[in-house]
């Protein structure tokens, strides 16, 4: 017996110390992989040396001797802090993500692959200006000269991940980056996921179904199965929504993912300092690390900075010494759904508008990690490429017999969007700066711009043009074969007369409408948002950089204040108080906080949670009764179909009457019932006292990491969870989940801000929703997090003596030999 417990102990001991050994093996291979900001590299390609210099933020500020030696450099400081991050965007282009991720990123390869993301950056490659050709080539090179460091040094693979999802890292190429921004264009539009909610919702219900997601003043549509004659849909069905949302951010983007933005500018008799303000925060999903990363370069044009993307050599966001500009997504209507009758007996044909004709076919094979490879087989009609029938669920929307085909602005190889940006970077002023994005296709995006002389806003990037006898204007799936629904070819968004000089030297968008100008598509951001910014905007004759600092944190909902006190209006205080711990009681209090609320969706507040939790469970009992399973996946909040419910537009009143009850029920009893189901669910999670509830304990950001934020273990290191205010419709977009156990996690939000002021531009000023390391041991991975959470910033100075005086270390490039 003492020799088993003699033998039990040194086996004990010494899985104990292999333990350790193994642990710091793994410690020791991923530390390699931090790279030393003040090491001297000889590296080929460069004409001259090159000082990346970094302050304590890790924000790199480069020099070098030419621009060819300046975008080199921004090249190797991208791959240095984020290699892992852009060799995944890069697989998320070309359709690979399987071969390192396995059999759960099939889908996304297989739909990236029929997009042809990857095949058509490589068609753009000779299509873009020898400016820009020439700042791919120098920008791939400075990736791989790092690449080769790692190889020569043994720099742990150049990042811990690698380690955990083996890949063997090709070389850059000019197209890698072009993919990447086709990429991001792709995620920047939600028009294939509205049509298709569209159509659903009008099966489900064909007479008052538009209601729902009409925007006001939008014209009748047709309902869907009419277009069809005779045809027989699948029909909605109970879908489990408990999707994996690190599985979601697998690529960092996903082609209809959605983004945002919100810009707006000042011109200079507008500011205190005498100088244009402009403020800029491009929304996205929130990854760890996000998806911005700042830099500054010195080009022979002047110095740049702002926010980049790892993979691009853009400041697709910032300034340079006379120009600042801004990006938002525009929500244009830039894609349409074609429905494509195949033939009978023949799956290689399919209905033109001469008669059957043959798909365009080929077929490419996708690597799956420890599988064998999978062959695909691409269709393509003269309307566009075949989608899968399960992305989307589109197959809910496709009659028996027939395929969806896409028409997007972005789907072609001749596209010199890279070389707009490029020249952007460069302008002078905005009239150059409108010029140069002329040339921009996809993403279609809204441009705010500020100069010495006075600010501007255009709509940069290309449309459909429709045949005024389409049936639906691109808002719904529509027949393939009639020639009056096909597109007659594209365009330059339309231009509105003095955006470029506004009279009152305001300007603000949010991808929503504007009155007055031209129409751009149905399904834009809402109004809410829009109206709430040029409130702000027009209750100061004066701003100040602290003014626009505010408004871009502002965290006031217009949703509740609009919505609430219609929903509520025959709720308040009425009926005698009830007796402390009744369910009605707990509803009183509950009135009560909210009647006295101003709307802000703080962290710290009950009434956020509250609103939330009420809004939410009284769509969902509006819409379920007529719409069935389909109530599900509605997980949006639809404010202005609420307005209209609520005060009866065009007897929209009856959607809160029950069809499967005899009686006829109001909106108010609706209402009441609603709130009392929001209670129970709340109580059930915190406890009855109201006033201890936060909003802050459910609204919590989570940035993801995409590979590792899964993983038992290595999550609680690599995600980052915070709570923070905001919503959905605050100008501090913080957008929520919508379903599953958390349905208030917030998963979207402005993962870059900054605010530019040309009156002093050393006091302009960025920030990002992480940190500029993509490395998890790295001090630089999170640092700027909590900064972001709390609405604060870091100094965004072009002046070198400062970059260096605050140097946390400085890399030199030299040229061999030297």
């Amino acid at each position: 017996m003492v020799t088993l417990f003699r033998w039990l102990v040194r086996l004990t001991v010494g899985l104990i110390v292999a333990g350790a050994a193994l642990m710091a093996l793994a410690w020791y291979f991923a530390v390699r992989s931090l790279p030393d900001y003040g090491a001297t590299y000889e590296v080929a390609g460069i004409s001259a040396p090159v000082e990346i210099v970094r302050t304590t933020e890790d924000v790199p500020h480069i020099f070098g001797q030419d621009d060819h030696d300046v975008f080199f450099a921004l090249g190797l400081a991208h791959a240095q802090d984020r290699l892992f991050q852009m060799n995944v965007l890069r697989r998320a282009a070309q359709g690979r993500l399987a071969e390192i991720y396995g059999e759960g990123a099939l889908p996304a390869d297989d739909l990236a692959r029929r997009l042809g993301l990857y095949r058509n950056a490589r068609a753009s490659v000779e299509a873009q200006t020898p400016e820009t050709l020439s700042a791919l080539r120098a920008y791939a090179d400075g990736i791989n000269s790092w690449i080769q460091q790692i190889n020569l040094g043994a720099r742990g693979r150049g990042a811990p991940e690698f380690f955990l999802f083996p890949d063997n890292i090709s070389y850059w190429e000019p197209a890698d980056s072009l993919a990447i921004l086709k990429l991001l264009a792709a995620t920047s539009t939600q028009q294939i996921r509205r049509e298709i909610l569209r159509a659903r919702i009008s099966l489900a219900a064909p007479e008052r179904g538009q209601e729902l997601m009409a925007a006001p003043g939008e014209p009748p549509l047709p309902t869907y199965a009419s277009l069809f004659s005779g045809g027989r849909f699948a029909g909605a069905e109970r879908r489990t929504l408990e999707a994996d949302w690190p599985t979601t951010l697998a690529g960092y983007l996903a082609p209809s993912m959605g983004a945002g933005g919100s810009g707006w500018a000042a011109a200079a008799d507008r500011t205190a300092a005498g100088g244009a303000l402009l403020a800029n925060d491009p929304q996205f999903a929130l990854t760890a690390p996000g998806l911005w990363y700042l830099a500054r370069i010195e080009l022979s044009s002047g110095g740049v900075i702002g926010g980049t993307i790892p993979g691009v050599p853009l400041v697709l966001s910032g300034r340079n010494t006379e120009l600042a500009w801004g990006i938002s997504p525009a929500q244009v209507d830039d894609q349409d759904i074609f429905i494509e009758e195949v033939q009978p007996g023949d799956p290689d044909r399919y209905r033109g508008t001469e008669g059957w004709t043959e798909f365009a076919t080929h077929s490419e094979t996708l690597g799956v990690r420890g599988k064998p490879s999978r062959t695909i087989t691409l269709r393509e009609t003269a309307n566009g490429p075949i989608l899968p029938a399960n992305y989307l669920d589109i197959a809910s929307v496709l009659p028996a017999g027939h395929v969806a085909a896409l028409a997007w602005t972005g789907g072609h190889g001749d596209d010199r969007s890279m070389s707009a940006l490029m020249a952007l970077m460069r302008a002078s002023d905005r009239q150059a700066a409108a010029d140069a994005l002329g040339m921009l296709v996809a993403p279609a995006l809204e441009v705010v711009l500020a100069d010495k002389t006075g600010v501007g806003r255009i709509v940069a990037g290309e449309m459909p043009i429709r045949d005024p006898a389409s049936v639906s204007k691109g808002r719904l799936p529509q027949p393939g074969w009639i020639a009056g629904n096909q597109w007659l070819g594209q365009e330059a968004a339309p231009s509105v007369a003095g955006d470029l000089a506004p009279p009152s030297g305001i300007v603000a968008v949010t991808g929503a409408p504007i009155s007055g100008e031209p129409l751009l598509g149905f399904d834009r951001g809402n109004h809410f948002r829009q109206d709430r910014l040029q409130h702000l905007l027009d209750s100061r004759e004066v701003h100040s950089r602290d003014s626009f600092i505010a408004a871009q944190n502002d965290i006031v909902s217009p949703v509740a204040r609009s919505i609430l006190p219609l929903v509520g209006a025959d709720l308040w205080f009425t009926g005698e108080p009830a007796p402390m711990g009744t369910p009605e009681r707990q509803r009183q209090d509950a009135l009560a906080l909210l009647a006295n609320w101003d709307g802000t969706l703080s962290e710290h507040l009950p009434e956020p949670l509250i609103h939330a939790a009420w809004m939410g469970a009284l769509q969902d009992r509006i819409l379920r009764d007529e719409l069935g399973p389909l109530a599900d996946e509605l997980t949006e909040l639809y404010p202005d179909f609420l307005d209209r419910v609520f005060r009866d537009t065009n007897g929209a009143a009856v959607w809160c009457d029950i069809r499967q009850s005899t009686p006829v029920e109001t909106c108010t009893q609706i209402a009441r019932q609603a709130l009392d189901e929001a209670l129970l669910e709340l109580t059930a999670r915190f406890g009855p006292d109201l006033e201890s509830w936060r909003w802050g304990d459910m609204h919590q950001a989570r940035h993801v990491h995409p590979a590792l934020g899964d993983l038992r273990g290595l999550s609680y290191l690599v995600n980052i969870v915070q709570p923070t205010s905001g919503g959905n419709s605050t100008i501090a977009h913080a957008g929520v989940l919508g379903y599953g156990r958390n349905p208030y996690l917030n998963v979207t939000g402005a993962a870059y801000r900054g605010v530019y002021d040309l009156a002093d531009p050393d006091s302009s000023v960025f920030i990002i929703s992480t940190g500029q390391s993509g490395h998890p041991l790295s001090r630089h991975y999170d640092d700027m997090s909590e900064l972001w959470r709390r609405g604060e910033y870091v100094r965004m100075s072009l002046d070198p003596e400062l970059a260096r005086a605050a140097a946390a270390g400085i890399t030199h490039l030299e040229p061999p030999g030297r």
